[in-house]
This record gives C-alpha cells, structure tokens and sequence, in this order.
C-alpha cells in the first residue's frame, strides 16, 4: 500500500477542518443588527416628538421668515404672500427694540444666575452633609419649587406681591416699609425672586447628583488628615462639581435670554411698567399673535436661537477646559 493513498484521507479531514466556516459568520452579523434595531427601537418616541416640536417648527420658521404679506389697494382683504428674501432679517438686525430687550434679559441674567447657581450649590452641599430624616426633609422641600410649573409659581408669586390682596406688603409695613413689589425699580428683583425660587430646585437636584456619585472614601481620608467639613466641601466637592456647574449655568443662559411668563404676567398687573416688547420673546410673540405678522415673528426667532447658540458656545469655549494640575 502506498503512502499516497494513506494520506488522502488525512489530507481531506484537514482541508474540510480548514475551510471557512460561512454560516455561523453570517448569522453574527445579522444577529448584532437585529439587536441594534431593537435597541434604536426604543428612541423612536422620542425622536418622534423631538422632530415634532422641535425639528419640524424651526423649518417651519426658516420658511416663513424669508416671506412677507403685501396688501393691495385699500388693505382690505387677505393680502398677497411675497418672497423677501433677507429683508425680515434686516429689519430685525436694525430694530431698536429687540435689541434693548436683549440688553436688559442679558443684564438680568448677569445678576440672576449667579446668585441662582450659588444659592443650588450651597443646597446641594447641605442637602449632601444631612443624614437621615433631616436629610428627607430638605430634600423635600428644596423640591416643592421645582415640581410647581413656572406659570403657576408665578401667579402665586405675583398674588404674594398684591398690595391689595397679598400678605406681603402688610407684613413688610410693620416694619415701616412700604414696598410696591410691581415699581419700576421693583419689577426686575420681583421676577427675579420667581426665577430663582422657581430654578434652584433643578438646579440642585443635578448638582446633588454628582455630590452622591464621588467615593464617600476621600472625604473620610480627608477628614482622618484633619480637614473640615468646609475645607472638603471647597477642595473636594466644589472641584467635582466643575462639569454640572458649567452645564446649569449654560442652561440657565439659555433660559434667561427665552424668559416669557414673568414679564408677560407682570404686564397685566403693571403695564405702566412691563411694556409689550419688554423681553425679546414678548416682542416675537406680539409680532405674531398682536401684529398679525408672523414672518417678521419667525425672523425674530431665528435670530434669537443664533444668539442663544452663540452665547451658549462663547461660554462653553471658555469654561470646557481641563482642569491644571
């Protein structure tokens, strides 16, 4: 018998052994993209609203804004919608008003968020210190303002500031104050009482968070090297909380340049004061439900998002840097 023909079996076992095995590797593939498909599956709902009340609006305004009504002969009747091309853009570049009203939401919020953000850390870091039942109290009650809708805190509020049915003023003149809560001097602190009493619990509720993710075993070695509570929550707390406090204070510039109810509210209890473009977002909503004009209202709004993008970048350039060692 030769060797030949005692080999050829061998030979076909090893050449069956290595051959590429096709089947399992096709079902791979397919079986990872079935799972992925399930897993996408999930975020359809929300991309679905997402696109609804955010994507499908702003294409919506980006088409109106560059389109005007002219009216005919007498201007009576529906008038005829023309192309403007850029001109609803430069009538609202050039407008005094909106810009003035940019100014003093932008004056406001230098003010207000800093103290909103001071006021959510200092919770924060108490809210982290407590233990126990003292612990679910705060908790609680730093909540309340956060679980009431805006507009509803600010009906409350401005009910808080009537010299005629609210407590306040009555309190405050047994001290011998007279305090008119709606004054031109009053109405930005007034509002921005609301904004902060109403922000802080949001706010906190994101920094406290993050105070509960760090290993509770660095502030017990801290404390074993002597530190104070105030010393770790300085050197140790603070420092973790750099990425939070960059992301609220980031959201709170783009709620401040957007605010709306408070003014809005103000301006039915004090339109001697609270004028109707008061706030950029007032004077677009004028312009579309006052004015009768929703495309010059759309090119307000798109210039209003570039400047909330810009501002949200210039300040997220500027404070998203890695920390120095």
């Amino acid at each position: 018998m030769s060797s030949e023909t005692l080999t050829a079996p061998n030979a076909g076992r090893v050449a069956e052994a290595t051959r590429p095995q096709r089947g399992p590797l096709r079902r791979q593939p397919n079986w990872r993209r079935r799972q992925a498909l399930k897993g996408a599956a999930f975020t359809l709902p929300f991309f679905a609203g997402f696109a609804l009340v955010t994507i499908i609006p702003i294409v919506i305004a980006l088409g109106q804004s560059v389109f005007q009504e002219k009216q005919s002969g007498l201007g009576l009747g529906k008038g005829e919608l023309v192309f403007a091309g850029f001109d609803n853009y430069l009538r609202g570049l050039t407008s005094e008003v909106f810009w003035v009203g940019m100014l003093r939401v932008a004056l406001f919020g230098a003010v207000i968020i800093p103290l909103s953000l001071v006021i959510s850390l200092s919770m924060a870091l108490l809210l982290d210190a407590v233990t126990g039942r003292t612990a679910k109290f705060f908790r609680t009650g730093f909540l309340i303002p956060y679980m009431v809708p805006g507009i509803v805190a600010t009906l409350i509020w401005i009910y808080l500031y009537s010299p005629k049915v609210g407590p306040l003023t009555p309190f405050f003149e047994q001290f011998g104050l007279n305090i008119n809560f709606f004054a031109p001097g009053s109405v930005w602190p007034s509002m921005g009482n609301i904004i902060v009493w109403g922000g802080i619990g949001f706010n906190m509720l994101l920094m406290y968070g993050s105070l509960r993710a760090i290993p509770r075993d660095i502030f017990d070695a801290a404390r074993v090297d002597g530190a104070s509570e105030f010393r770790i929550a300085w050197s140790i707390k603070v420092p973790h909380l750099r990425g939070i406090i960059v992301l609220t204070t980031m959201l709170s510039i783009i709620g401040s340049l957007q605010m709306f109810n408070e003014p809005q509210l103000f301006r039915t209890v004090s339109p001697q004061t609270v004028s109707a473009d008061w706030v950029p977002v007032q004077m677009i909503y004028n312009q579309a439900f006052v004015a009768n004009d929703p495309f010059y209202a759309a090119a307000l709004s798109v210039i209003l998002a570039v400047v909330v993008g810009i501002a949200s970048f210039i300040f997220y350039k500027f404070t998203n840097r890695p920390v120095e060692s």
